[in-house]
């Protein structure tokens, strides 16, 4: 089931996210629709506070990043076959030089800055089994994780954006949680005035 997407400007999107157990209720098929959402938004990541619950996971798919012109053999493999599920994340370490990238995000449609991160992650996960996991990434893998964590840890990306930048983008954010924006998907929009 394809699920709406928070907009910029819902409390839940700010808040520090909650673990969960092996339990939790329908987990499989809220990891289902947590796929088709993404898919659906032409996503690259998904959170689940972005789908209106307060809980520490996400999914990615790292495919549309490949681009073998420009990439090496190694980081072609890497994104091509990078699917995941994360729950319960936990980010050990960041390392490596600090690099640029245009980051968008599916709450914040129409809006994409350079963000500054790390270029090295490490994290702790449990897979959709519950199978502990730890991987060591870089490039723009490790990149789409910094930001789904985020995401989990109550932070956007817009967040990491000096103050002038942001001053820059306020109006657009503000249309943004007004639903005075265009999109092809799912949307919930917090401020948007009832008809």
């Amino acid at each position: 089931m394809i699920l709406p997407i928070l907009a910029y400007g819902a409390p839940l999107l700010k808040k520090v996210a909650k673990e969960i157990t092996s339990d939790y209720p329908n987990l499989i098929q809220l990891i289902d629709n947590m796929w088709e959402t993404m898919y659906a938004s032409n996503g690259v990541g998904l959170a689940a506070p972005q789908i209106g619950l307060s809980i520490r996971i996400f999914v990615i798919d790292a495919s549309p990043f490949v681009d073998e012109e420009l990439m090496n053999k190694k980081e072609v493999e890497t994104l091509s076959s990078f699917k995941r599920v994360f729950i319960n994340p936990k980010i050990i370490s960041e390392g490596g030089d600090v690099w640029d990238f245009n980051e968008g995000c599916l709450s914040i449609p129409e809006v994409h800055e350079d963000v500054s991160r790390k270029e090295e992650v490490l994290i702790t996960f449990f897979n959709e089994n519950f199978e502990r996991q730890k991987l060591k990434l870089n490039s723009l893998a490790a990149r789409v994780v910094q930001h789904e964590y985020d995401h989990v840890e109550g932070i956007l990306f817009t967040d990491h954006l000096s103050p002038l930048k942001k001053r820059l983008i306020k109006n657009r954010l503000t249309s943004i949680s007004k639903g005075a924006v265009s999109v092809d998907y799912l949307m919930k929009f917090p401020k948007k005035p009832r008809l």
